[in-house]
């Protein structure tokens, strides 16, 4: 059982920050969930270490999250802490030693990461911008838009490992595939940072081509109400949006949650929306999809639980 009282404790001997009873809707672009017991923020790679040992060794349930931009979390909330990186290591940014390299904290936004590039005449991120995670969520699920991913221009991770060392991960070792990678089969490994091996571009280019593809995104998706993304997984030989489309499904409605009428591959919250909301419509899509065309969809956010 979680001890507040005592995790505070060990928050403030090495740094990191407790919050209690935190409602996990206000860490999640979709706005859904109930309250954890704690908050945690972690700002280094002392407090990643000691916080988790301390919740591994009292068998107390932890979720780590990013920016929560691909997460949907249970309306009885989570009842354990909630993990997240910021501050301090968690969001540093510096150039390798040859000007055409990001070493990146886990806890730095897309946007910052982007623009940081952009800052020093750096393409090949371009296609992230406008993402709402973090670097960690974007290596944990080899994030992707418009023809690029993480797995183009990863070169290596640092992950803490339940052997309470930091790892050094080369690309070749992260298993990165369409939205996978080695991290989610492990779960309990913590991305820290991670090293980007980008290339000189003109600034002017750069940042064309990001106002660009942001554009896309506004007048196609409906960034207007919250939701996680898109829903579901590409399957293979089609699209999830032209399938739900076909199936009449753009407008469909279960309580708050409905099949965005802009994207059909977005379930938007139009308020109100609670998680078993979303869960039923994504079921009746689901269900919908594989009777009338026979592909199976799969969904893209995860669901926290203990």
């Amino acid at each position: 059982m979680l001890d507040i009282q005592e995790l505070t404790a060990v928050c403030q001997q090495c740094g990191a920050e407790l919050a209690p009873e935190v409602p996990v809707s206000g860490l999640t672009t979709f706005k859904i969930g109930g309250p954890c017991r704690a908050l945690v923020t972690l700002r280094d790679r002392e407090s990643v270490r000691t916080v988790i040992t301390y919740l591994r060794e009292h068998q107390i349930p932890y979720y780590l999250i990013g920016r929560g931009s691909n997460l949907l979390c249970p309306d009885e909330g989570y009842d354990g802490a909630v993990l997240k990186l910021g501050g301090g290591q968690m969001q540093q940014l510096s150039l390798s030693a040859d000007g055409t390299g990001i070493h990146c904290g886990a806890g730095v936004s897309l946007k910052n990461l982007c623009l940081f590039a952009l800052e020093n005449s750096l393409t090949g991120l371009e296609f992230a911008y406008g993402i709402p995670g973090s670097v960690g969520g974007a290596v944990y699920m080899n994030a992707g838009a418009y023809d690029g991913e993480v797995s183009q221009v990863i070169s290596a991770v640092n992950a803490y490992q339940p052997d309470g060392a930091v790892h050094s991960l080369p690309k070749d070792s992260l298993d990165l595939s369409y939205r996978h990678s080695i991290f989610s089969e492990h779960p309990e490994w913590v991305i820290l940072d991670a090293y980007f091996t980008l290339k000189k571009g003109e600034p002017d280019a750069i940042r064309a081509r990001m106002q660009d593809l942001l554009g896309r995104r506004k007048s196609k998706q409906p960034l207007e109400f919250p939701s996680a993304g898109s829903t579901f997984k590409r399957p293979e030989g089609s699209y999830a949006s032209k399938l739900i489309d076909e199936c009449g499904l753009k407008g469909y409605t279960v309580g708050g949650a409905q099949v965005s009428e802009k994207h059909a591959g977005f379930v938007i919250n139009r308020g109100g929306a609670t998680c078993a909301d979303v869960i039923a419509l994504c079921e009746h899509v689901r269900e919908t999809v594989q009777a009338q065309t026979g592909f199976v969809l799969e969904l893209e956010p995860e669901i926290m639980h203990t």
